[in-house]
């Protein structure tokens, strides 16, 4: 078992906020893992629970909300 386990992340983020800064961070060349996707929401309160548990159904290891 040399395999690491690499868990994949599904990030919801508002518009304005925390998307803004992961847009900034990319205009500024910084890195971060692959396996993170980054969805835009317009505000982070529109995140209901069937979006976390269709991300999980669709593979998803771990789920955030970022505002």
């Amino acid at each position: 078992m040399n395999e690491t386990f690499e868990p994949q992340i599904l990030a919801y983020c508002c518009k304005y906020c925390a998307y803004a800064a992961a847009d900034l961070a990319g205009s500024m060349r910084l890195n971060y893992p692959s396996n993170v996707k980054v969805i835009q929401v317009p505000c982070s309160g529109r995140v209901d629970i069937l979006h976390l548990l269709t991300a999980f159904e669709g593979g998803a290891d771990g789920v955030y909300v970022a505002g």
